[in-house]
């Protein structure tokens, strides 16, 4: 596919070159995918059997495809999308919390990046068919991850204390084999959680203020993941800078910067 546009992610389009997405319960990883594996982490491995929800161009899910799948560049160059979110969590003081992704991770390892970037399952508590439903959807998942990847409990990021903002469309390729082309949900939450990072997720993690990541930035020895670059480099420090009054934003269109 020479260009992802809205006339080939259609559904019908996507069902031809993805017959598998179909059902909404795929999982499993196959014998070839031995080499393909070979040299990664085995919890990280594991991961990759997670079941994605795959879009149409407009948020719409046609089925359901493995982390694998929908992480290969082979299948994101031939339109398969998938849904996602990231989450800036920001304390009383209005730091962001970062996080460095471990070494262990298959995309993107040893970058930093947003407090945490992941994906709702095709599964029923989070999934959903229209924006509120996959806004709660997306908090869920949320909610999970945080959990798995930081130690935070749920209890100390309640689903209703997050708030979406916008819908991000982007793509980006990782190590020539690997990448992202995803419809990312953008999630605030204000909290001061007990942090207890999960060492196969999470190299590092620390509170910034803006002006800290602005300096990581400059920082020639420090990477960062492209989905974050691209917020932090078009709206983040905006948002940032209202960050008491962002609540009152809610954008239904997706953001497109593919």
């Amino acid at each position: 596919m020479s260009a992802i546009t809205e006339s080939t992610l259609t559904r019908d389009n996507i069902l031809r070159l993805f017959p598998d997405i179909a059902s909404t319960r795929q999982t499993g990883l196959s014998a070839q995918d031995a080499q393909l594996f070979d040299g990664y982490d085995e919890e990280q491995v594991r991961l990759m059997e997670e079941v994605c929800i795959v879009l149409d161009w407009n948020d719409t899910p046609c089925g359901s495809a493995s982390k694998k799948a929908c992480h290969l560049m082979s299948n994101i160059n031939n339109g398969l999308l998938h849904r996602a979110f990231s989450v800036f969590l920001f304390n009383d003081e209005n730091k962001l919390l970062l996080q460095q992704r471990a070494d262990e991770k298959i995309t993107f390892p040893g970058m930093w990046t947003n407090t945490c970037c992941s994906h709702p399952l095709a599964i029923p508590s989070e999934i959903g068919y229209d924006l509120p439903t996959s806004i709660l959807g997306v908090k869920r998942a949320a909610q999970r991850k945080l959990d798995q990847e930081l130690g935070i409990a749920s209890d100390e990021v309640p689903v209703d204390k997050f708030h979406f903002l916008t819908r991000i469309h982007y793509k980006a390729p990782s190590d020539g084999i690997w990448g992202e082309h995803e419809i990312d949900y953008i999630l605030f939450i204000k909290a001061a959680p007990t942090v207890k990072a999960n060492p196969n997720e999470v190299k590092d993690a620390k509170y910034v203020t803006a002006n800290e990541l602005r300096a990581m930035f400059e920082d020639k020895e420090l990477s960062f993941t492209p989905w974050f670059k691209l917020i932090c480099e078009t709206y983040l420090f905006d948002w940032w800078s209202n960050v008491e009054q962002v609540t009152s934003f809610r954008e239904t269109e997706i953001r497109r910067m593919i």
